[in-house]
């Protein structure tokens, strides 16, 4: 099984090294900043907790689940009449107030849309919390995958994945010996000159970040097994001195300039030897 979406941060080239450093055995699965779930989708737990503070994104996975029918048949109408303009206009809903009035799955068939044929694949808003990525170039756009969607609806249904919104401390409140967490926040940026790249109007601080090693802290006395990636920062490295530090080669295929794409290192941390 694979993403049913695009999503800034997606973990599927880092695929082959995660799971090579995801213990053999675990009870409950942890996955506080869903995205896109290509670890969630690779591991297939039976029993899992999955969470994201992005409220459009969650509301795809709840659609997913819960309404697979009409959002095939919405995605199907926006693949239908696919063109500059309407993405222009689907994606203008949450300018003139619309969005307002879509149901939760005209919402989610929304997101889905444009994330199939906006620049980049992109998940970014301004500061009143409009999406104001702009049209790609795509000449064929896969916009609907009726068998995924659906695969990923079964799975979701005859497994016990709870979904969440919210705080990513929140997400993990109950976990216990032999649970396995899975962190992937937004990254801590590699130079002074970046800034903290964040898909939610909140923002991810550097604060957030020192609350997320807490965290950490908090379940590895609490006996929770954490998996956690990050870039390599020389302030992730002294942010998680005490725990195992993984360096990998990864690449970045969606960055929103050339420059920021393009093979990197991110370091992968582990409570666990």
């Amino acid at each position: 099984m694979k993403p049913f979406t695009k999503w800034t941060g997606g973990k599927r080239k880092l695929l082959p090294i995660l799971t090579e450093l995801i213990p053999d055995d675990f009870n409950r699965y942890y996955e506080p900043f869903i995205g896109g779930g290509a670890l969630l989708f690779k591991l297939l737990p039976r029993d899992a907790i999955i969470n994201d503070f992005n409220e459009e994104l969650i509301n795809s996975y709840l659609q997913i689940r819960d309404n697979p029918n009409e959002l095939i048949d919405l995605l199907a109408e926006h693949k239908d009449k696919n063109s500059k303009d309407y993405y222009l206009n689907i994606r203008s809903a949450d300018r003139d107030g619309r969005i307002e009035d879509m149901t939760d799955v005209e919402r989610a068939a929304r997101i889905l849309y444009m994330l199939r044929v906006d620049f980049n694949g992109l998940y970014r808003v301004n500061s009143k919390n409009q999406f104001n990525v702009p049209y790609g170039r795509y000449k064929n756009p896969k916009i609907l995958d009726e068998d995924l969607i659906y695969e990923v609806s079964r799975y979701l249904n005859a497994n016990n994945i709870q979904i969440l919104q919210g705080d990513f401390a929140n997400a993990v409140a109950d976990a216990v010996d032999g649970d396995l967490v899975y962190f992937d926040p937004p990254y801590i940026p590699l130079s002074e000159t970046s800034s903290f790249t964040s898909y939610t109007h909140e923002g991810f601080s550097y604060e957030d970040q020192v609350r997320l090693r807490n965290t950490v802290r908090d379940l590895t006395r609490r006996g929770v097994k954490v998996i956690l990636s990050n870039s390599s920062s020389p302030l992730v490295e002294d942010l998680y001195q005490e725990f195992n530090l993984h360096y990998v080669d990864a690449s970045r295929t969606n960055g929103a300039k050339p420059t920021s794409r393009g093979k990197i290192k991110e370091i992968i941390v582990t409570n666990y030897e």
